[in-house]
């Protein structure tokens, strides 16, 4: 099966809960449009619920940068791009990537380090070998995608 570069593997509508003071949608609800993206490429990677529950194991995010680009407001629809970085035997990086669906442009930007963790002893643990050659898989097709720009940004005023 072909693995699409980058993927495509959630979308959403935004609904007015999500609509902050400013007419759009507030930070707190790109991080969960990231998170439900999160979930999608979990799924993917073959570390769906039945599987963390199966095993004992789950994913923590150790580190989250989230860029905001373009605002998205009530009503307009969005979906989510993943790619994935790198990987090692612990732990893997990712990026997401939201664009607003109707006209296309990129609203905001998630780079995130996560964990596989044996829930256990709630410690980092080795991804079992089917975890790992789907996320080689993945990262085959993901090749040659260039990097993000936002990948590795810093935030910083500088001094007057």
């Amino acid at each position: 099966m072909s693995i699409s570069a980058p993927l495509k593997l959630y979308k959403d509508l935004i609904v007015p809960e999500w609509i902050d003071y400013n007419g759009h949608m507030n930070v707190s609800y790109y991080v969960l449009v990231f998170d439900r993206a999160t979930d999608e490429f979990f799924d993917f990677m073959g570390m769906d619920a039945e599987y963390r529950a199966a095993n004992n194991v789950s994913a923590f995010t150790a580190e989250m940068h989230v860029n905001y680009i373009g605002e998205v407001k009530e009503g307009e629809e969005v979906y989510v791009t993943t790619q994935l970085l790198g990987y090692d035997e612990k732990r893997f990086h990712y990026f997401h990537r939201m664009y607003q669906a109707e006209q296309g442009y990129l609203a905001a930007t998630s780079e995130l380090l996560c964990l596989f963790v044996d829930m256990s002893q709630r410690r980092v643990t080795q991804m079992p070998p089917p975890i790992l050659d789907r996320l080689a898989e993945i990262k085959q097709s993901h090749a040659e995608l260039p990097l993000p720009e936002q990948v590795g940004s810093v935030m910083r005023v500088n001094r007057v």
